[in-house]
Order: structure tokens, then C-alpha cells, then sequence
């Protein structure tokens, strides 16, 4: 006998299931049958009774409106904060309806993209035809997929670009939006899940050229839903906004502020300069003016701009482009401390000690003028005795004394011991038509750290500020690895030959003399990788949990309002604390503290996802020509079906898969991170040097395929990568790592039997 489904397993089935919601769906969806099925019919009936569920005949139903009890999809909030929805289900001649999103105070709280049934009442407003109420919440929105059109007699199919993804979606006639052969759409599940044959779509929206100049970064900027359009109402208040003048500010002018960058910033947002401080009770000791960019003049509370602001979290870069978090009149002009212009700001002066300890700190709200925008270069170039004419006249009055106060801040940051992980950042260069000219790896000068450490130590100041005021603020929180996490650690530095401190309260002066110890070896960059990936992820809160990266008790980010909201509130938390002006932090600010740091935690982690595709798809373009090519690299990654090994030329990662590795099963251990041939004997694990061959590129989806030729140095034993060296079974030397891993699972089972 079936057992019969409880209402909330019903309403859940047909939430999933709307276009097949029959009662003789139900029961075979439930294996209902016989005399069960007068009980499944009388649960129907109460929910139908309660409002809950609505029963649809043709002859009751008017086609062209919408019923009133049905499901909708919650879009983003618009330009006024208004939440409308989507029907999920609309058979009417023209364009669904708008549907406002009403909410009570006792809803649960629902975001963009989540799935609603909802009660409809049907009004005459200027911007929408149905308000809806909510019932309840069940669950996100229909699966959507980003691809291919390929246009058939019958309609049509997209062709996902997600990388790892081989399922094609059918698409009905009617439904594909008259998409052209060969065009980027985006598509939404149409329907149920088909046990049997393609999963239907429709199309949603047409896209464009795929392989058009700059296409890869607009493809991840869609799938990983970033706005990259502002709102008319956000473009045209930002377009009348004129710079702020002196006023009530503190009038900063006569420091020599200079601004300092990569050469293709967008955007400048933090000026410094430092001398020497002549108080005699601080001999050696020096002044640290850090000014950044006064969004929060700009960008008032609750407004359209902050709304937009809020909703984006952050902007967003990729090699061809930005998308910013604020209009460009404001990130590209009012808001950018550009050379020889006025500049509205909020800056902080403070002064270190001879040892580079911070002793006091002062905020001002003012008004600068940068003596000159600087790249990190020529500041270099100049610090080691080759300044160009731009630098020259600033070499002794700014140049050498920002470095002087940097080998303050440097011994101090010696003696606190953040945690000091080496991994070159990658920059991709462009030509004018969108391909890949060249990818390498940004070169860091001590100009770049210098700015690293002013910027940490204002934004520590910004905290303890906040603190002593007592005002509500958002911390950058870095919480310390979990345990099983430095386990996994732990037993990579042993099976390399290293050592990581047991039994104590970790702190980041034990990693770093791990990452010490692997400094200049084979296992440099794999013991940097591993490290990295213990750890967790930093978010905002507006709880105080430290930061353990950068071994600091307090920290909030205050230097970058114009790409990151997070800044824009500690940015307000200050003006209210000192009673700078009206546009402080807000009422409804300080209630929304904690949904913002959550929103702005998920949107910054959304941007990184996008960033990163995007580099994998630009590597993939750039690589394309070059299959058949072999190249050198280290295992990066083990798993059950396959290797992920990181290219050193382009730092690209790509992946061998395991059916590929020779005529041998291999047995994986995640334990260890290993895979072992069952016939040689082979161990491959991670860090291992190897040589590869290129055997797929593909752009669309940034995947590559490799072939395995050598494991360190050796050619794979039992045919793995199509070679001929060696004999069969010799298998390549078993390196120190690999021997060392494999005698600590031996001790580890051994344990274990005792």
C-alpha cells in the first residue's frame, strides 16, 4: 500500500510540477492507486477550499488573466526599491501582466530569483495589473541556462556554454523568441524535467553574436546575473550632480596628495602622503595622511543611485571592461581624486612610531586636490634612481617620504605576521578587436605594498574609531581554518617534507613558516594553493570576529567607496559619528546592517565567480591555436575522475581525465589525494611536476583537455598519454612527496587497526 502524501508534500510537487498538476498526475507521481485515491481527492478538495490550490477548467478560466491564487518568480528590486514578479504560467495573446510583490510584516522575507505561490488581487494602477500576497515560499526560481541557438524545423535546441556541461535543451516552436542560427540566448526550464529525451526551454532573451569583439566577459556578466545596465532615473540624477565645493570641509588643498595605480585603473578613489613627524616625543617617527573619495556626498541613503549601488554590492572587473557600482559621472569623475582637480573627501591623518606602531589617528571630512596621478612603475622607478620627469620634482617632498614610512609600517607588519602567501596575479592583455595578445604575470614592486599597508592601516583606523564612538558599523570578518581543513593541510606539508605546528592555537606566524619552508623548492607553489584553500572565505558583518589573514583584531574596509558599498556605510558610520552633514548613516541603514553584509558578502563572491570565468574563457581563446602543443605544470588538483593540472606559462588550469591515464584503474584516495594504479603501482598526487599535452580549447566554455606525457620527468607506465617510453609496469620514481604521503596513510591505518 503507497503511503499517502502529506499536504505539504503535494503543494511541493506541484510547485515543481506546474504544467502537469492534474489529480491523476498526483497519483501517479505518489504511486497512488485504488481506493487511496478518494483520500488523495478529499486532500485536494481542503486545499482547494483553503485557497491554497485553484482548480483550472477551460471553461472557467479566461485565458487572457491571470488565476488568483499562482506562482510567481520574484524579480530584483527596480530603481524605487518595488519588488514585481513574473508569472510562471501565462497563456494570454500579449506580454504577462506586472505583478507587484506586496509584502506584510509578518512575511518571510524573499529575494530575486525565489519562487512564490501567491494570491492575486487584480487592480487598475499606472504600473502594474495584479498585486500579489504571499502565501508561501517554495523554493528558487525555474533552472535557467545561457547557450547556443541551433535552429530546427521543429523549433530548435541551445547548446550550454557552461563549462562541464554536455546537455542540450529542446526548444518548442512558439517558444524560442525568433532566435537566429547560431545566437547567444538565455533560456529557462519550460515545463517538467523529462525523464526520457532533451529538457524543454524557452527563450528569454537574445543575446547577440557569441564570437563578437568582448563577447566572453558580457557572457559572464549574464550567467552570473550582474546588473550592467543603471536605471534611466539612476543616469540622469547622476548626470546633474556637480562637485561638491569647500563648505563646512576641512580644506586639505595644501598637502601634496598624490594618487598612485595600475596603469589601466578606471578609477581613483585613495590619495596619500607622509613626512616626517617633528614632534620631538616621536623621534623617527612619522604623519600618514590617507584621503579617500567622499562617495557618501554623492550618494545619499534610500535614494535611487544608493539602491542601485546596494543591489550590485561592488563592482565588478574583467579584462576588457568594468561594471561599475555607481554611474560613471560619479566613479569616472565627481568621485575620482583626479590630478589638479578639487576632490571632495574623508581623510585621516595618523601618526606611527619609529617602529611603525599606529599611536593616534584624527578623521576630517575635506576637500583635496591631488598633486599628480602616479602609476606604481614610474613611483618605483623613481624610488630606485631613475625618476622620469613626472616624478622628479616629487622625488624628495613625496616620493621617498612615502617610503620611509612604509619601512615603518613594513617592520611593523614583520613583527605581526599576517599571513604572507605568494600567488602572482595574472593579467591578460587585449587588442583593439577583443583577442588575447599576451597573458602574463603582474610584476609587485614595494610601491605596491607600500599602498597595501596605508590602505590596512586606515582601515584599521576606521575601525577603532567606530569603536570608540560606539556606532554601527560593518567589519571585514576572516575567521581562522576549520579544523578538518588543517588536517587536510597538515597532511599535504608532511607527505612534501615540511612540518606544521600540532596542538596549540594556530596563528598565521606557524603557516607562514610552513609557506618558509617551502620557499624555493618543488613544492612552492603547491603548499601556497593548499594554504590558500584552508582558508575561509572573508565576509561583512557587522559582528566583530577579526580577521585572521591579516592578524588584525579590528578591520573594516573604508578606502574604496567607490567600488565597494561596504566602504560607502563605514563611510556614513563616520559622518553621523562626528556630525559631518545629514547624509550619515540612516535609520533604516543600521536596521538593514546585517541583510547588507549578507547581500554584499553573496554579490562580491558572485563577482569573483564571474572574474574567474571569464579568465578561463579568455586562457581557452588564447590557447585554441596551440593543440597538439605539449607544455609543463604541476598537479593542482586530484579527484575520483580525473587530474586538474596548473599550466606555468599562463597559470591556465586544465584537466586530464582519469580514463585517460593509461590501461590501469586507478584507485583515488581523498584522504591523501592521491590516485594509485592497481597494476604499477604509479602514485600521482598533488605538486608532482608533469608534462602535458593540449588536446581541446574550447573558448565558449573556457574548458581545456589535456593529455598526460610525464610524471616527474618519467613517461607514464601502461600507455597514459600515448607515449612509448619505458616498459610497462616500471612506473616513473615515486617522488619525496608522493613517498612521504604514502607512509603517513600507512601509519594512519595502522592506528586505526590498533
Amino acid at each position: 500500500m503507497a503511503q499517502i502524501p502529506s499536504r505539504q508534500q503535494i503543494l511541493d510537487w506541484i510547485a515543481d510540477h506546474p504544467g502537469a498538476a492534474a489529480k491523476r498526475d498526483i497519483a501517479r507521481a505518489f504511486d497512488i492507486k485504488g481506493a487511496e485515491r478518494i483520500e488523495l481527492k478529499r486532500i485536494l478538495k481542503e486545499l482547494e477550499g483553503e485557497g491554497l490550490l485553484e482548480r483550472r477548467r477551460s471553461s472557467y478560466r479566461d485565458a487572457e488573466k491571470l488565476p488568483p491564487v499562482t506562482i510567481l518568480t520574484i524579480l530584483p528590486p527596480d530603481a524605487d526599491g518595488d519588488q514585481f514578479a513574473r508569472p510562471m504560467e501565462w497563456e494570454g495573446k500579449g506580454p504577462a501582466p506586472r505583478v507587484l510583490f506586496v509584502p506584510r510584516k509578518a512575511d518571510a522575507p524573499v529575494a530575486a530569483g525565489e519562487r512564490i505561490l501567491a494570491k492575486l488581487i487584480e487592480v487598475r494602477a499606472e504600473d502594474h495589473d495584479y498585486q500579489a500576497r504571499l502565501i508561501r515560499k517554495i523554493g528558487v526560481a525555474a533552472h535557467k541556462v545561457l547557450g547556443i541557438f541551433r535552429k530546427s524545423a521543429e523549433g530548435g535546441r541551445i547548446v550550454p556554454i557552461d563549462k562541464g556541461s554536455d546537455k542540450e535543451w529542446r526548444v518548442a516552436r512558439d517558444a524560442t523568441l525568433e532566435a537566429q542560427d547560431g545566437e547567444l540566448v538565455e533560456a529557462e526550464q519550460a515545463g517538467p524535467r523529462a525523464r526520457l529525451g532533451l529538457p524543454q526551454a524557452r527563450v528569454i532573451e537574445r543575446l547577440g553574436d557569441p564570437s563578437a569583439p568582448k563577447a566572453v566577459s558580457l557572457i559572464a556578466i549574464h550567467q552570473h546575473g550582474i546588473p550592467d545596465d543603471f536605471p534611466d532615473e539612476v543616469i540622469r540624477l547622476s548626470d546633474a550632480m556637480e562637485p561638491a565645493g569647500l563648505g563646512d570641509r576641512e580644506d586639505l588643498r595644501h598637502i601634496p596628495l598624490v594618487t598612485i595605480d595600475p596603469a589601466d585603473a578606471r578609477d581613483h578613489d585613495d590619495a596619500c602622503y607622509a613626512e616626517p613627524d617633528d614632534d620631538p616625543r616621536n623621534a623617527g617617527g612619522h604623519v600618514i595622511w590617507v584621503a579617500i573619495a567622499d562617495v557618501a556626498h554623492y550618494v545619499t541613503p534610500q535614494g535611487p543611485i544608493d539602491r542601485e549601488a546596494r543591489r550590485r554590492g561592488n563592482s565588478s572587473y574583467f579584462p576588457d571592461r568594468v561594471v561599475p557600482m555607481l554611474p560613471d559621472h560619479l566613479s569616472g569623475d565627481l568621485c575620482s581624486l583626479h590630478e589638479g582637480l578639487n576632490r571632495a573627501c574623508i581623510a585621516v591623518r595618523m601618526k606611527i612610531d619609529a617602529e611603525g606602531r599606529k599611536i593616534s589617528h584624527r578623521f576630517v571630512r575635506g576637500l583635496m586636490k591631488s598633486v599628480a596621478s602616479l602609476v606604481y612603475d614610474e613611483v618605483q622607478q623613481a624610488q630606485d634612481g631613475a625618476p622620469n620627469e613626472r616624478c622628479a620634482p616629487l622625488l624628495d617632498d613625496v616620493i621617498r617620504p612615502l617610503y620611509a614610512a612604509y619601512a615603518a609600517l613594513k617592520a611593523a607588519r614583520e613583527r605581526r605576521q599576517p599571513l604572507d602567501l605568494d600567488l602572482p596575479e595574472r593579467r591578460i592583455v587585449l587588442t583593439d578587436d577583443g583577442k588575447v595578445a599576451s597573458v602574463n604575470y603582474r610584476e609587485r614592486f614595494d610601491a605596491h605594498r607600500l599602498i597595501e599597508e596605508f590602505m590596512i592601516l586606515a582601515n584599521v583606523a576606521a575601525a577603532e574609531e567606530l569603536e570608540r564612538l560606539r556606532r554601527p558599523l560593518l567589519y571585514r570578518v576572516h575567521e581562522e581554518p576549520s579544523p578538518q581543513k588543517l588536517d587536510a593541510l597538515r597532511e599535504v606539508a608532511e607527505a612534501s617534507g615540511f612540518t606544521l605546528a600540532k596542538g596549540q592555537v594556530l596563528q598565521t606566524a606557524h603557516l607562514n613558516r610552513l609557506l618558509a619552508q617551502a620557499q624555493n623548492t618543488d613544492f612552492d607553489e603547491l603548499i601556497n594553493i593548499t594554504t590558500l584553500r584552508s582558508m575561509t572565505q572573508a565576509y561583512y558583518h557587522p559582528g566583530n570576529f577579526g580577521h585572521f589573514g591579516l592578524a588584525l583584531r579590528s578591520y573594516a574596509h573604508f578606502t574604496s567607496p567607490i567600488r565597494r558599498y561596504s566602504d560607502l556605510i563605514v563611510h556614513r558610520a563616520l559622518i553621523s559619528a562626528h556630525g559631518w552633514g545629514k547624509d550619515g548613516l540612516s535609520a533604516q541603514d543600521i536596521e538593514m546592517l546585517e541583510d547588507t553584509a549578507r547581500h554584499i558578502s553573496e554579490t562580491e563572491r558572485r563577482s569573483m565567480a564571474a572574474e574567474r570565468d571569464t579568465t578561463d574563457r579568455y586562457l581557452a581563446a588564447f590557447l585554441a591555436d596551440r593543440v597538439g602543443a605539449d607544455f609543463t605544470g604541476r598537479i593542482s588538483g586530484v579527484t575520483r575522475f580525473g587530474l586538474f593540472i596548473r599550466l606555468d606559462d599562463t597559470g591556465a588550469d586544465g584537466l586530464i581525465p582519469i580514463r585517460t591515464l593509461g590501461r590501469e584503474f586507478f584507485h583515488y584516495d581523498p584522504d591523501a589525494q592521491t590516485l594509485m594504479g592497481s597494476e604499477t603501482g604509479t602514485l600521482i598526487g598533488l605538486g608532482q611536476r608533469v608534462t602535458v599535452r593540449l588536446s581541446e580549447a574550447v573558448p565558449m566554455t573556457g574548458g581545456l583537455m589535456l593529455e598526460l606525457l610525464e610524471l616527474e620527468g618519467r613517461a607514464m607506465p601502461g600507455g597514459g598519454g600515448g607515449t612509448k617510453k619505458g616498459r610497462r609496469g616500471a612506473g616513473p620514481r615515486k617522488p619525496a612527496a608522493a613517498r612521504a604521503r604514502e607512509a603517513g596513510v600507512k601509519r594512519k591505518a595502522l592506528r586505526k587497526r590498533r
